[in-house]
């Protein structure tokens, strides 16, 4: 077990506003951070993000495995999906870089979060309504029940290994965002996306200090493990930063190399984008991403076209639902609160976020988006009708040719943030 009275956990990392680390470099610093968890003899459970996140996850894998497997009891893993689909067994072996079988590889427990079982759920406490209002500024005042995965409760110390990129919903990803939503129960994740979508994902996006990250992280201080955090800062092309330390403040450290390394910023808004959906993402639920991170660089009136051919559907898991409510702006659901009340927070949330700010008459029944959202996916056009989005034939979309032809083409779309200067 870990012994008690353990000096406190200090930030050991480094960050580059240019360039990235080398392998040896990560292995260094990933080293000297774990060195300082007092987790000798403990079990220890290590929360890691699915498919749907650019991270070097075998090589930290295999640096997790060296470093604390001679020192712990256990080393387990369980995957935050939020509420994304289970991941199958030839998807987990491929995430960590080795084979993956009944949940297991080696010694150690691979499980994927069960957030569609209420079973899987411990009740570790209760947000009141009066503190609800104070830390969402007015917007929310109901009580919520903090649930995690029950998992938790039979380990000594848990490790949030997670990269940090902009987010459509906190602001920025990571850090205590791997419990909510990560392996956290629907009340939370329902309050705090919604939340989101009140604020909007266009003025929130790549804010640090935000009134959902606020909710998270006074739901953190009743998860009764120890916790700590590995936040690697990555894109596409390598590992520009990793941290290790306690969770809160190496979370912060991480999101402000991410300020700079994953925001790219214009002069002036731009008309038309063509946003590249990579493969990664395998429904509109995830590659809406695209959009997210596009949306505060478009002028007013503008249109961004996500190009996706492999995306046949709207969600794997909560099709049904958005099908029912298609994509609307904000005030579309607000004004007709009584019509929305029942559908969950996070549905409505993702349907605000894809459409957009906009507006909605309530009188006249009218919506108004900023800007237009067009798929050239593998929906059918009837489909992107039924889902108030509109349509393309991605057969006739070819990136240079659109290039020249005067779109802001954004390659790998879903995690660098586009953003315009004022």
């Amino acid at each position: 077990m870990a012994a008690i009275g353990s000096p406190p956990l200090t930030i050991v990392g480094r960050g580059l506003d240019d360039g990235y680390l080398t392998e040896d470099e990560i292995q260094q610093i990933a080293t000297s951070g774990l060195a300082q968890l007092p987790i000798d003899g403990a079990r220890v459970l290590v929360l890691i993000p699915d498919g749907t996140r650019t991270m070097p996850m075998p090589m930290l894998f295999s640096i997790l495995e060296s470093e604390l497997g001679p020192r712990v009891r256990s080393l387990d893993f369980l995957v935050a999906l939020g509420t994304h689909a289970p991941m199958s067994a030839s998807q987990l072996s491929q995430l960590i870089g080795r084979p993956v079988a009944n949940e297991q590889s080696g010694k150690h427990h691979i499980f994927n979060h069960r957030w569609d079982d209420p079973s899987a759920f411990a009740q570790l406490g209760e947000i009141p309504a009066d503190e609800i209002e104070q830390l969402t500024g007015g917007l929310l005042r109901e009580s919520v029940p903090v649930k995690l995965n029950r998992l938790i409760l039979n380990y000594d110390h848990i490790l949030i290994c997670g990269p940090v990129f902009p987010h459509e919903v906190a602001g920025f990803s990571g850090g205590a965002k791997y419990f909510f939503p990560g392996i956290g129960g629907a009340e939370l994740i329902n309050l705090t996306h919604w939340l989101g979508a009140l604020l909007t994902s266009y003025e929130i996006v790549g804010t640090r200090e935000t009134l959902v990250r606020a909710v998270i992280h006074r739901a953190a201080e009743l998860v009764p493990v120890p916790h700590s955090l590995v936040a690697p800062v990555v894109t596409s092309d390598g590992v520009a930063g990793i941290f290790c330390g306690p969770t809160i403040e190496t979370w912060t450290e991480a999101a402000a190399l991410s300020s700079r390394r994953h925001i790219v910023w214009l002069d002036r808004p731009v008309p038309r984008v063509l946003s590249i959906i990579p493969g990664m993402y395998t429904d509109l639920w995830t590659g809406a991403k695209g959009m997210y991170k596009t949306e505060p660089m478009i002028a007013d009136s503008g249109e961004v076209v996500l190009y996706a051919p492999h995306i046949r559907e709207a969600s794997e898991v909560h099709g049904h639902l958005i099908r029912e409510i298609g994509y609307h702006c904000r005030d579309y659901f607000v004004k007709q609160w009584d019509r929305f009340r029942n559908y969950p927070g996070g549905i409505l949330a993702h349907s605000t976020h894809l459409k957009g700010k906009g507006t909605y008459d309530a009188s006249s029944g009218v919506e108004t988006p900023r800007i237009q959202v067009t798929l050239a996916t593998g929906i059918s056009e009837s489909e992107c009708g039924v889902l108030n989005l509109g349509y393309r034939d991605p057969a006739t979309v070819d990136p240079e040719t659109w290039a020249k032809q005067g779109w802001f083409v954004v390659p790998h779309a879903g995690e660098m943030l586009y953003r315009v200067r004022g």
